[in-house]
């Protein structure tokens, strides 16, 4: 692990973390600190805030799939640790954790982002190796999904004046376009827009792609 020192100086630091690229350098060198290879945040369903590809696919199968440790976490004990995605995991959670291993993952951990006893998403981290997380690691990821959360609570969209796709100033709002593409096949199908999504959730996983990309399919349809 990095030095004790390390990680308050992340924390301190992340008011200064105000564009994507930073978003990322930060949470990946919180990661490392943690001694994991990649973390995510998520409000509810939204993912705000990732270090790397694979964290964001793995928030991207469970949005897609229904299903995942992130999306009904045990938080009897803090965080909810899966220290292995093997054969109980794939019993529990079959298509993801098949989808997990596919991308290297073999342990994935979660934290809840909260406001006192309120919970309002999930920080979720991942390694490559079996194997639970350390009582200092534990207690080292709750401090980084304490400030997160509250640097997300602090945040105003008009507060910013750099908004581009799929941002919204402090915040990367990852899947902007999944719900503009339900609201395009919801009113060309003539469904509500939850079933829009639950099809386009399908099309995604029939194809074995992001349903980002999907959504971007749908939406490149669109006249100028």
């Amino acid at each position: 692990m990095e030095d004790a020192g390390v990680l308050p100086q992340l924390l301190a630091g992340l008011a200064q973390a105000a564009e994507a690229e930073e978003h990322r350098r930060w949470a990946q060198r919180c990661a490392d600190a943690l001694e994991l290879e990649g973390i995510a945040a998520s409000l509810n369903s939204e993912l705000v805030w990732f270090s790397d590809d694979t964290s964001a696919r793995l928030e991207d199968a469970q949005f897609t799939l229904g299903q995942g440790p992130g999306l009904a976490p045990d938080f009897d004990q803090v965080p909810y640790q899966v220290a292995d995605l093997g054969q109980a995991a794939g019993e529990r959670w079959p298509q993801f954790a098949a989808e997990a291993r596919k991308l290297g993952v073999r342990a994935m951990f979660v934290w809840p982002l909260r406001a006192g006893a309120a919970r309002f998403g999930t920080l979720t981290g991942y390694r490559s190796r079996p194997g639970p997380l350390t009582g200092r690691q534990a207690h080292d990821g709750l401090r980084v999904a304490d400030v997160l959360a509250g640097r997300l609570l602090a945040w105003h969209p008009d507060t910013q004046a750099q908004n581009g796709r799929g941002a919204a100033g402090a915040v990367e709002v990852h899947r902007v376009e999944v719900y503009q593409a339900a609201g395009v096949l919801s009113h060309r199908l003539g469904v509500a827009v939850d079933e829009a999504l639950v099809r386009l959730r399908a099309q995604a996983y029939a194809a074995d792609r992001p349903v980002t990309d999907i959504a971007h399919d749908i939406l490149r349809e669109l006249p100028p």
